[in-house]
């Protein structure tokens, strides 16, 4: 690239408007704004309490038999479980959920998680299907879900969360 290209490139980027500066209050002004355009998930997390799934979740999957406490600790079944519900709502492979819990603020609010190093990995995510699968609880705990929904007239489908009272 010349130098008189490069010096016209330049002149004519001045045109348009600039990148702005970060200030310190970017991501609650962006989680703000999210949230005004509408994100369904957010939704149900204004209207539903997950933690009515703790005890379920805990009963069926933690071991409580350890011998010693020398193990890593396991991640929190409600947040793994909100995981799954993310999972299924915008049809993501494990290794797209690591991501786009990675990428996206609207992801780290719904699961009020903050940091990177706190986000299970895509076999973590794959490991907690597993269990929830061959212990039966997914169906229960997704029909239980959407049951919880339905009193607030909402439906939720993978890709779709539906206002039942506009049907």
């Amino acid at each position: 690239m010349c130098l008189c290209s490069f010096a016209k490139t330049k002149k004519m980027a001045t045109h348009f408007k600039s990148k702005g500066k970060r200030s310190l209050f970017d991501k609650l002004f962006s989680i703000e704004k999210l949230s005004a355009i509408g994100n369904p998930i957010e939704t149900i997390s204004q209207v539903m309490d997950f933690e009515i799934f703790r005890s379920t979740l805990e009963k069926k999957l933690l071991n409580t038999n350890k011998k010693s406490n020398a193990d890593a600790k396991p991640y929190d079944v409600v947040l793994m479980f909100k995981i799954m519900i993310l999972q299924s709502y915008y049809g993501l492979s494990d290794k797209q959920i690591e991501y786009q819990i990675l990428n996206r603020i609207s992801f780290k609010k719904i699961l009020d998680i903050e940091t990177a190093n706190k986000i299970p990995d895509e076999k973590t995510v794959w490991l907690f299907r597993e269990n929830i699968t061959s212990t039966g609880l997914v169906e229960d705990l997704f029909m239980e879900f959407k049951n919880h929904l339905a009193p607030k007239e909402l439906i939720f489908n993978e890709g779709q969360l539906v206002d039942a009272s506009f049907i």
